[in-house]
Parts: structure tokens; C-alpha cells; sequence
């Protein structure tokens, strides 16, 4: 299989290939790992006004390897195949780092969200649904939120899969509370965040009470982890998402603007720019709203010492190398932010087996488990000499090309 060379999808394959070659695989392993086991790409006809208009849809099923595939659906303009490949291969590393029994898939409609009724919105994901029904279920391939779509959208998209296949609430996550969904999974992610930062503080001999934060995004992962942050005693000092921010040096009462719907015209702090939170001066970074916001342009401004990737690929490669080579230590998305697939593993597990947890059992696996994520990352990029990220793939690839291996190569 060809792919274009300055794709989403060959910026993944070259990490796992440069896993590969520490951990001296086989050809045609890495080939199997580098390569989508299931690819459908559907038509979704969408009626708006007197007229059809027909979006493109998609489910990429990456790897089976270490259990059924798992993975976010994405409503969003720019969704398109390559990227999906690519989120897909992401979320096998990531189930496989953070030891969960799942593989990797991603689904997707090119759609601009934001234009959508909740009419149009259900119907799209009530028809995306239908028309994947044979390649879904709660042993197959889990779907869950992502850009575009919320725990809404999942109760619609369960109670598609239910008129078709019968009662199975774990044929999907991120869904709501009082619809089968599990309390703590919506703070997952910004807590896991929050958590990984505190550890890799303790790690490096910094005191968690009283360090300083700067977040950018105030979404569900910015939000969460902000809250988390202050819980365990650090000082958030900046935040930002697209409409502007705020800097306050003694700290920002998060609890106070935690429901706020955006961070514009604030008085808890003066004003600064969205993109001005990442040159504050503070020990610790999480840039948690889009991509590339770390990049040639402003790397040299970047004052932290530890950068907790809250948002998927927030560091361009160029930027990556520079930072670390100053001595700055980053921990990557693929750990960092995946507590929100760790929920999921949870909510699923609870929908099997018919019994609900306590939000503090949730809360006290979590972080275990993302705290022993850490650990490992950590001890590999001691072993092989290496920086964190590279580390995690590490880990990940030689636990997915085992479990390849060890199932005879038919998976």
C-alpha cells in the first residue's frame, strides 16, 4: 500500500519504524504494523433544505492485535482518509502504552460541525452507524467522541447500534452518565494530564506545591487539567484558549471560572493572547488545544522546563529537537493525554459487566495506571537512551509486534 510522502499517516510510520529498528523487528512485522488491517469509506446523503447533500465518511480499523479496536469519531471539515489512518495507528500505540486490551481505530465524517443542527447531526450519526454496523460491537470496534462530537452524539449512536443489534451499552464510550456512560470518564483526559505533569515534577526533584503552569485551550482537556493542577497544589498562573487569556502571577482561582465559556474579557488577571501562554515564564507548559502551536516561529521564546502535551501533536518535529536539546523535557501526547482512552477502557469494562463504579474508584485506578504508563516510559528512555517520546513507542510497538508474533501473524 502507497501513501503520499508528507502525510499524517508516514509521520506515524516513521516513529514506529525508528521503534522498530531499537527493538530489531522483522520486515515484515513492521510492515504488518505500519499498515491498516480495515479501511471503508462510505456516503452519507444528508438532506438540508429541498436538496441532498452527500459527505464522505469513514473507519479505519488498524490493528486487532491486542484486542478489539478502539477509537474516537471526528466531525470536522478536514477530515479525510490519510488522517484518519493516522489517528487510528495512533490510538493502537496508545492503548498498547498504556497496557489497556485494545487495538487502534479512528472514524470520521468531512463535515463542518459547526453548520449542523442537532437534526442533522443525529441523522449523520445515526447513518454512519448503519452503515458500519458489521464492522462495529463491543468485541469488534468501540467508537467515542472527538472533535465535533460529544456524549450526545454517542446515546444517539448506541441507540442506532441497539435497533440493530440488540442492548450492548458497551458497543461505545464517552456516552452519557445517566445513559450507561461512567462518572469520571468526561474529566479523564485533563486529569491523566494533570496527574503525568505531577509525577514527571516529582521525577525530576521539583515540588509539586507551588509550581508554576501555564495551559493553553480551555476545552474539555485544558479545563480538567487546570482543575487538577491546582487541586494537587501547583499555581496556575496563565491560560488561553481561541478567544484570548489571562496571566496572574499569584495564581488563578480555577474553581472560579471553571464553567466559564470562554476566557475573553476575564478580570482575574490581565489579558494576553491565545499564543502569548506559551512564552510565559513558569515551570511547567500544557499546550492543550491544537497542533503545531510549538513550532520554528516561537520555539526560542519558550521559557518552561517541563511541556506536558495535552493536545494531539502540539510540538512540530523541528521545534521537538530544539527543546530538548536546550535541555527541556517533554512528555509526548501519546502518554500525556491518553487518561481519556484509560476512561474509556473503564466505562466499557463497566458496561460488561452490568456494574457501576464510584467515581473515586475511577479516579484512584486512573491514576495508578497512568502513573505506572509513566514509569515504564520512563525506565526505556533510560535503557535505550533516548527522549521520552521515543520511549513510548517503544514500549508500545514491542507490545503490539508480541502479541502479532505470538498470535501466529492471523490477526
Amino acid at each position: 500500500m502507497t501513501h503520499t510522502r508528507n502525510s499524517a499517516f508516514n509521520d506515524v510510520n516513521q516513529k514506529v519504524r525508528q521503534a522498530s529498528e531499537f527493538l530489531e523487528l522483522k520486515k515484515g512485522v513492521v510492515s504488518a504494523l505500519t499498515n491498516c488491517e480495515r479501511e471503508v469509506v462510505i456516503s452519507i446523503p444528508l438532506r438540508r433544505g429541498d436538496d441532498v447533500e452527500v459527505l464522505t465518511g469513514y473507519r479505519v480499523q488498524h490493528s486487532s492485535a491486542r484486542g478489539p479496536r478502539k477509537g474516537g469519531i471526528r466531525f470536522h471539515q478536514d477530515v479525510d482518509l490519510d488522517e484518519v489512518r493516522a489517528l487510528a495507528s495512533l490510538m493502537t500505540w496508545k492503548t498498547a502504552l498504556i497496557d489497556v486490551p485494545f487495538g487502534g481505530a479512528k472514524g470520521g465524517v468531512c463535515v463542518d460541525a459547526s453548520t449542523l443542527d442537532a437534526i442533522e447531526k443525529e441523522e449523520i450519526i445515526r447513518r454512519w452507524t448503519r452503515s458500519l454496523v458489521h464492522v462495529l460491537g463491543h468485541h469488534r470496534d468501540i467508537p467515542a467522541p472527538d472533535m465535533g462530537t460529544d456524549a450526545q452524539t454517542m446515546a444517539w449512536l448506541m441507540d442506532e447500534f441497539h435497533r440493530l443489534e440488540g442492548f450492548q451499552p458497551a458497543c461505545v464510550t464517552g456516552k452519557p452518565v445517566d445513559l450507561f456512560g461512567a462518572a469520571g470518564r468526561e474529566e479523564a483526559t485533563g486529569r491523566g494530564v494533570a496527574m503525568i505533569a505531577a509525577e514527571t515534577l516529582k521525577q525530576h526533584n521539583v515540588k509539586v506545591k507551588g509550581a508554576t503552569v501555564a495551559i493553553q485551550g480551555f476545552g474539555n482537556v485544558g479545563r480538567y487539567a487546570a482543575l487538577v493542577c491546582q487541586e494537587l497544589g501547583m499555581k496556575v498562573i496563565a491560560i488561553s484558549d481561541v478567544t484570548g487569556g489571562t496571566i496572574n502571577l499569584d495564581g488563578i482561582n480555577i474553581n472560579s471560572i471553571f464553567q466559564e465559556k470562554t476566557l475573553q474579557n476575564l478580570t482575574v488577571g490581565d489579558q494576553i493572547g491565545s499564543a502569548e501562554v506559551l512564552e510565559v515564564d513558569c515551570d511547567l507548559l500544557i499546550p492543550a488545544a491544537l497542533g503545531g502551536v510549538i513550532n520554528g516561529s516561537n520555539f526560542e521564546k519558550i521559557k518552561s522546563e517541563f511541556i506536558v502535551e495535552g493536545a494531539n501533536q502540539p510540538i512540530t518535529f523541528d521545534a521537538d529537537a530544539e527543546l530538548r536539546a536546550q535541555g527541556v523535557v517533554i512528555v509526548p501526547d501519546i502518554l500525556a493525554n491518553s487518561g481519556g482512552v484509560m476512561g474509556s477502557y473503564f466505562e466499557w469494562t463497566q458496561n460488561i459487566q452490568e456494574f457501576s463504579w464510584p467515581q473515586e474508584k475511577f479516579r484512584r485506578e486512573l491514576d495508578a495506571r497512568m502513573e505506572k504508563a509513566l514509569g515504564n516510559v520512563v525506565k526505556t528512555a533510560k535503557k535505550y537512551s533516548v527522549d521520552l517520546r521515543t520511549a513510548a513507542f517503544i514500549v508500545s510497538v514491542e507490545r503490539v509486534a508480541k502479541a502479532f508474533t505470538m498470535r501466529g501473524s492471523l490477526v
